[in-house]
């Protein structure tokens, strides 16, 4: 299974590549790779097989798949048609098709999810590949990205699944802890019931229901008709409006009886079937006649595995079966029609069979299965459902009528839209010779007609071979309880019985309904009786963005002090309240070990009080920086080297980005334009301060277990192999929290780097080969004695020569001190992040004392380049991990004794470390290249 999805992940990186090599017939390389893994699917049929790759066990987030008959019979429908769909795109493009490669990138890594979603055991990993289809049906839906309607559709589709797949991920977290796992193969066994459970499985089913297009979720669907043709014959037909199905067909057997489920499930079913047939029966264009029909269809097949019974079960695979055969065989044939003659309305086609004699052929025998005529399996599945239906016993005697009788309707229904595409689309509408568009069009080649042609075959083979079928679908339909002595079986002939003559009935009532449907189309139902849903949803989307504006309005008045208040005030009452209505413990707190950190405090509070009252800026930072280094004294009095080394550098790094930002300020604050009210200001200063201090005092005294910080030394030295246990949090035992925060940092960058630059980021810092001609001869005629490059280019006022000797001398020093900081971190105080950081505090020392000129000379290399590679060592360590068959981010230890070095003993988290080591190094120079040496030039050109 890993194999499979590893094989789509990299084909789907290889797309664009292979497209752009043999242009559109690069889809037939592309398509080996569904068939082989359809291979491999056939190859295993029968058996159960379950793969787990640990992950993340604390968070229930193991690669734990699960492949059993259900999953290899929707495998199949996804792998096949996936296959014959690459192949029909290599006829339906052209070479100069914009974004081809993309778009096959798009549809192979579709294929790969889809199997993804199907084969998952654990909830949350099928969460993720959910929603993943949900992302590439959104691009696959607008391709056509120039158009109104495509970008339109798109969103519409995004926004309903991704709604519907939130509501299913709350339900998935709330099943899994109430039942204590998160692998469907557990949960489908425990099927825990009560009131949470109950709701955990109707927003389960919001997820699901949506993306099956279900009342009253229903309407993206037909939008997404604005896809090319093979995305719906795929995604729309096939493969992901079955993922709701799927999942409903996975639960059925452990939440059948739940209280919420058929209730929902038939209700909402028998609604989307006769709704959508009778949108189908009003619609001129046949991709919309088809989407309709799905969407009915959707909601039969919903009403079948939702059932909870094991006939109705048997019926509804064989309806998702014969679904997506014939469905995406009818859609590609409507591609077909589109492409050769330009149109898709069925009042601008006539004669179209005289003139496409195959393609009428085979649009024939898929649109019979679709209506349910015998030896079609479209009829045998039918068949299936009637008798289910008729017989069950989990429905009262007026629900069971209720539901045959509507089931009754939608068939006849969809006879009669079977037959109006087939006239609509083929006919000759009483006209003595073809239409214009039909009289224009080209013959489809073979090629182009292969991949309709071999499902329309297969599903008058699958009817004949029903019997051999059931063999196929019998095994899932098995873990659902029987509700008499002997199962259904299927085939052509079951005799003469009700179920019969309920067909017969369809066929008449259907036909006549077809015959009739001049006064149908009359019938235009000006104000649909459930309202028309696309314009519910604009409704909702602009009920939502003036709701957002007056939230926005009443919160966010454009004032940072108001804003800032709000955020404080409520961090001051809410805690405080909390404590004193609902805390019984007291709080034991001791002011100080010893006088000297009473001293240091009032230190600290009297330069923070200082910096409220400081009117020059950079005297107010350096008070605030006083207290910050005061901090990292505390820390060193109390045993943790390690954190006030951090803070100092910190604070000293800190205190020069302060300084540059200033470069562009007064030094000054103007008090005239000072905003008033300090008094209130420095009293909710004081009371957060307070707040924070009395939340910990709480905090500490509630402890009631062995405090964590206890376990922490053993836990650093025997697990992550390091003796600092700081370090050996960081980049080992909670290393995706930095990971997190190195992101963020990253992040950071580019955003300063982008409000700086503005359009680009400027590559690398200048060289003293980048200056002015003029510059360098005139720094040349300056000195005489060169101890920094760039430090002759700047004006001579501004230099200071002991800065650029002192500069000279030291800098080597502070490096090979952040390379040992680096290496020695795991063991000792230090680390990547410290060694990054004294390596960028090297680096401002170089900017300062030689410009930004030295500083390119320093590192001619872009930050950028610096940023990404060390998020790729940091990120790379993860996922080597998993390819070693470990936990992500987990350490291991390699002894090695070397001729002169002596014994080495090294941890892989050095690598994860490096990665931090970079990343801060490329975030000093990134913001010395924007806040200085950028600012710095155009210093120089307004001068």
């Amino acid at each position: 299974m890993l194999a499979v999805l590893l094989a789509h992940a990299v084909a789907a990186v290889l797309a664009p590549l292979v497209v752009r090599k043999f242009g559109r017939n690069g889809f037939y390389p592309l398509s080996l790779v569904p068939l082989v893994s359809l291979g491999w699917v056939i190859a295993n049929w029968g058996t159960v097989q379950t793969v787990s790759v640990e992950w993340a066990p604390g968070l229930s987030m193991d690669l734990d798949f699960w492949f059993d008959p259900l999953a290899a019979i929707m495998s199949v429908l996804v792998l096949g048609i996936g296959t014959l769909i690459l192949v029909y795109c290599a006829r339906y493009f052209t070479d100069d098709e914009p974004r081809l490669g993309i778009f096959a990138a798009e549809m192979v890594a579709f294929a790969g999810a889809m199997f993804g979603l199907v084969a998952s055991d654990n909830m949350l990993l099928l969460y993720i590949f959910w929603e993943l289809t949900t992302v590439l049906s959104f691009l696959l839906v607008g391709h056509y990205a120039e158009r109104a309607s495509s970008r339109r559709a798109a969103t519409q589709a995004l926004l309903v699944t991704t709604a519907g797949g939130l509501a299913m991920l709350v339900g998935i977290i709330i099943l899994g802890q109430v039942s204590g796992t998160y692998n469907l193969s557990e949960l489908i066994e425990v099927a825990p019931r009560g009131w949470l459970a109950g709701v955990a499985v109707v927003l389960v089913l919001i997820g699901a229901l949506s993306k099956s297009a279900i009342v009253p979720l229903h309407f993206w669907l037909p939008g997404a008709m604005a896809a090319p043709t093979p995305v719906s014959g795929y995604l729309h037909a096939a493969a992901m409006v079955k993922a709701g199905i799927y999942l409903v067909a996975r639960l059925a057997p452990g939440f059948a009886d739940a209280a919420p489920w058929r209730f929902t499930i038939i209700t909402l079913g028998l609604l989307t079937m006769v709704l959508a047939g009778w949108r189908a029966m009003r619609a001129f264009d046949l991709k919309l006649v088809l989407a309709f029909g799905t969407v009915s269809q959707l909601g039969f097949m919903m009403v079948l595995v939702g059932l909870g019974t094991r006939d109705a079960a048997l019926a509804g695979m064989t309806m998702v079966v014969a679904h997506a055969m014939f469905k995406a065989a009818l859609f590609m044939a409507v591609g077909i029609i589109d492409h050769t003659t330009g149109t898709r309305d069925i009042r601008k086609l006539a004669h179209l069979g005289n003139r496409a004699p195959a393609l009428m052929v085979f649009a024939a025998l898929a649109a019979a299965s679709m209506a349910g005529l015998p030896p079609f399996l479209g009829f045998v599945g039918k068949e299936a459902a009637f008798d289910s239906l008729l017989n069950t016993t989990v429905l009262a005697d007026p629900a069971r009528i209720a539901t045959v009788g509507v089931v009754v309707l939608g068939s006849i229904l969809t006879l009669a839209y079977s037959v109006r595409f087939m006239w609509g689309a083929f006919g000759r509408k009483r006209l003595a010779r073809p239409s214009p568009a039909v009289q224009g069009m080209h013959a489809p080649g073979p090629l182009f007609l292969a991949a309709p042609a071999v499902l329309a075959v297969l599903s008058l083979a699958a009817g004949l071979a029903a019997p051999q079928l059931e063999k196929l679908l019998t095994p899932y339909s098995r873990t659902l309880p029987a509700e008499a002595a002997t199962d259904y079986h299927l085939a052509l002939w079951h005799g003469v019985n009700t179920a019969l003559l309920l067909t017969l009935l369809v066929f008449a009532v259907g036909t006549a309904l077809f015959v009739a449907q001049r006064w149908v189309n009359r019938l235009r139902f000006e104000h649909p009786p459930l309202g028309n849903a696309d314009r519910i949803y604009d409704a909702t989307l602009r009920g939502m963005d003036a709701l957002s504006m007056r939230l926005t309005g009443a919160t966010q008045r454009g004032s940072l002090p108001l804003t800032q208040a709000t955020i404080l005030g409520t961090l001051v009452v809410v805690p405080l309240v909390l404590l004193v209505v609902g805390t019984d413990t007291g709080a034991d707190v001791r002011l100080w070990d010893s006088p000297v950190q009473f001293v240091i405090g009032l230190m600290m509070v009297a330069a923070a009080l200082a910096a409220t009252v400081m009117r020059n800026r950079l005297a107010s930072v350096i008070l605030v920086g006083l207290s910050g280094y005061g901090c990292g004294v505390l820390f060193a009095l109390h045993g943790a080297p390690d954190l006030a080394l951090t803070q100092f550098l910190v604070e000293t790094l800190t205190l020069v980005i302060f300084v540059l930002v200033f470069r562009k300020l007064p030094a000054e604050v103007d008090e005239r334009r000072a905003i008033g009210f300090k008094i209130p200001r420095a009293l909710l200063a004081v009371a957060v301060g307070a707040t924070i201090t009395t939340i910990g005092a709480y905090a500490i005294n509630a402890r009631n277990s062995v405090p964590i910080y206890e376990r922490l030394p053993d836990a650093a030295y025997y697990l992550g192999n390091g003796k600092n246990v700081v370090n050996v949090l960081l980049v080992d035992i909670r290393a995706w929290d930095t990971l997190g925060e190195i992101s963020v940092l990253l992040v950071a960058a580019t955003g300063v780097a982008s409000l700086v630059f503005r359009n680009r980021r400027f590559g690398s810092a200048p060289r003293v080969a980048d200056a002015p001609a003029v510059a360098a001869e005139s720094s040349a005629s300056h000195s005489e004695t060169t101890w920094l490059l760039g430090g002759d280019l700047i004006d001579p006022k501004h230099r200071s020569l002991v800065l650029e000797v002192t500069t000279r001398l030291i800098f080597p020093t502070i490096m090979v001190l952040s390379v040992y900081f680096f290496f020695s971190g795991h063991n000792a105080p230090g680390g990547g992040f410290a060694g990054g950081l004294t390596a960028g505090l090297a680096l401002v020392l170089r900017y300062l004392a030689g410009g930004r000129y030295e500083l390119g000379e320093t590192v001619p290399i872009d930050a950028g380049k610096i940023l990404g590679l060390g998020l790729t060592l940091a990120a790379g360590t993860a996922l080597a991990s998993l390819f070693l068959g470990a936990p992500a981010l987990s350490s291991a230890v390699f002894e090695v004794t070397l001729p002169v070095i002596g014994h080495v003993k090294m941890v892989t988290a050095l690598f994860f470390d490096l990665g931090v080591y970079l990343i801060v190094v490329g975030l000093v120079l990134d913001v010395l290249r924007s806040l200085g040496a950028r600012l710095d030039a155009q210093v120089e050109v307004n001068q």
